[in-house]
């Protein structure tokens, strides 16, 4: 079996970290996130690119008192070229990768490092919170409505870290991975993924992937390392700061 295409990522992606709500509006898939992100809340291209309407587009993510913005995705050159012409900047450019999960599975981790659990503990939350991802994030995970779970991990007899983790259609997506800063260097994000490994076999599912700011260094070096292939990527463009 080969890797899945970035199209199918793309979906995955849709699946495992829903919107709130989603309608056309001159052309293009317009979401509500509800405060959930930039995931959540970008409009996507949906038709010929001819007859959008980007004046319409642009009003329904106001009405939604959201920013003006848009996911490129591969192959939508002449959109984003469109979209830097009406004053949109590129922001957080994202590489995608994916791996066979047996790739991952090669090591169990130990017992207290990465322990599946949902609905998230409150310490999960705790940590998602020190991290900056709040409760509209975990609400995105809540209305997620596919095969699912958390990771809570322990160091030391102390929480370490959390991770969510979705599958659709045999291919799980990890996200929201966040370990707390005095645990980091001590090899937790390369164990959650390896669990993410073993959950997703034992859970029917045979590839797991993971998106990743192409700005974090550390982050795009573990996947590598682990034998993930980028199989590709997207970003967006926005016309007014994302808070």
């Amino acid at each position: 079996m080969t890797l899945p295409s970035i199209q199918t990522l793309y979906d995955v992606c849709e699946q495992t970290w829903p919107c709130a709500a989603q309608f056309e509006a001159g052309g293009f898939t317009i979401r509500d996130g509800k405060g959930g992100g930039k995931r959540v809340s970008a409009a996507t291209l949906n038709g010929a690119l001819e007859d959008a309407k980007f004046d319409d587009a642009e009003a329904a993510m106001t009405t939604l008192n959201q920013p003006m913005l848009f996911q490129l995705r591969e192959g939508e050159n002449e959109l984003d070229t469109q979209l830097e012409a009406r004053g949109y900047q590129i922001i957080d450019p994202v590489n995608v990768y994916a791996a066979k999960a047996e790739i991952l599975a090669t090591e169990l981790p130990p017992r207290t490092v990465a322990i599946p659990a949902w609905e998230p503990l409150q310490i999960m939350k705790e940590i998602w919170a020190e991290g900056g991802l709040g409760p509209e994030r975990v609400e995105v995970m809540m209305r997620a409505n596919v095969v699912k779970t958390g990771f809570i991990s322990r160091w030391n007899d102390h929480p370490a870290g959390t991770s969510y983790l979705g599958m659709h259609q045999g291919i799980s997506m990890l996200h929201a991975l966040e370990i707390k800063q005095e645990q980091r260097r001590n090899g937790l994000a390369r164990w959650a993924m390896r669990r993410a490994g073993f959950w997703t076999l034992e859970n029917g599912g045979h590839t797991v992937s993971v998106i990743c700011v192409k700005t974090n260094k550390a982050a795009n070096a573990l996947y590598q390392s682990l034998g993930m292939s980028l199989i590709g990527s997207y970003h967006y463009r926005i016309k007014e700061p994302y808070g």
